[in-house]
């Protein structure tokens, strides 16, 4: 399989499509445990996270990875911001 694209898409957004598709008809075993997952470690509304991806993304030396990974992680302070921009 070729990789054409990657993009980077933040929990919360996830989150929602997810709850969305559960609705509509039933999740495979994976899907169902990646929802589960969000429900326990996604820290931000959806709305949040936009707000957030618009707020970061004037940073120029940002990259759309980094702008997703601090959204995900919420990091607390400069040590933890350091290893989310170490990967």
């Amino acid at each position: 399989m070729k990789i054409e694209n990657e993009k980077f898409i933040a929990w919360p957004l996830i989150k929602k499509t997810l709850e969305k598709k559960e609705k509509e008809k039933e999740l495979s075993y994976e899907q169902k445990n990646a929802l589960e997952h969000l429900r326990k470690f996604s820290k931000l509304s959806e709305k949040a996270a936009t707000e957030m991806a618009e707020e970061l993304g004037k940073i120029e030396r940002l990259k759309e990875k980094h702008i997703v990974s601090i959204i995900n992680h919420m990091p607390q302070d400069l040590e933890e911001l350091r290893v989310l921009f170490a990967n």
